[in-house]
């Protein structure tokens, strides 16, 4: 390919698809991250439930886990896709039986996004917890601390830096994972890239460009991160 077309095919405006390829660089950002706290308060909660002394809770929560760590993320989007609007939609027509249901892509990838995010977030916050000495329980009982302000003076500080590590490598799991939500036409980076390759018929091409563009944003995400964990680390040490 001559190089002239190269930059032909990545310029901006009509003749280019950089700007195409851009807005689904942002899709792809605006969907991680909105997926992030959502997976990480489920994650939380389900750790806590798994070292609960009710063994329902602790029974409930491993259900969890099994299931959204054992399902591939590509059949469990499809089931979310394809099955939550015939179940919505049977809801629905208990009250209105002409009403029809359609599920926005973004959301139905934002909620399996954060369903397997969220399972193996529980796993490392498990660890986390598991690696607090029950003594730290007891002081902050023995000083007049209620279980809610132990959990959220003492506790939750520790927790957030032993699991940050583990938690950076599920942030990087689930940016990649975002590119799955290309097969239910979520106009995101994979998804644009891919309608670049069959138009112009430069596969290799726009795939190299869209690799290179999870790799950007993995390098960014673990700058940040690390600067995140040096102000964990200097915040512990005063």
């Amino acid at each position: 390919m001559p190089a002239q077309s190269i930059w032909t095919l990545l310029s901006w405006g009509p003749d280019g698809w950089s700007d195409d390829i851009a807005s689904g660089v942002l899709v792809t950002i605006v969907l991680a991250l909105a997926t992030l706290p959502i997976g990480l308060t489920i994650g939380f909660f389900v750790a806590f439930a798994k070292q609960h002394e009710e063994p329902s809770l602790r029974l409930a929560a491993n259900i969890y886990t099994t299931v959204f760590r054992g399902l591939p993320e590509l059949v469990t989007l499809f089931l979310f896709f394809f099955g939550m609007p015939l179940l919505l939609q049977y809801i629905v027509r208990l009250f209105n039986p002409n009403a029809t249901i359609d599920v926005n892509s973004f959301i139905a990838g934002m909620i399996v996004l954060s369903l397997i995010f969220s399972s193996y977030a529980s796993e490392v916050f498990l660890s986390a917890f598991r690696a607090i000495p029950k003594g730290q329980y007891e002081g902050g009982y023995a000083i007049g601390l209620s279980k809610w302000q132990t959990m959220r003076l003492i506790i939750l500080p520790q927790l957030i830096r032993i699991a940050f590590p583990g938690l950076e490598n599920c942030w990087l799991s689930l940016l990649k994972d975002t590119s799955l939500v290309s097969v239910v036409n979520l106009a995101e980076t994979l998804r644009q890239s891919g309608v670049a390759a069959r138009v112009t018929k430069h596969s290799f091409l726009f795939y190299s460009v869209a690799a290179l563009i999870f790799l950007a944003l993995a390098i960014l995400s673990s700058i940040a991160t690390s600067y995140i964990l040096r102000h964990l680390g200097r915040r512990e040490a005063r």
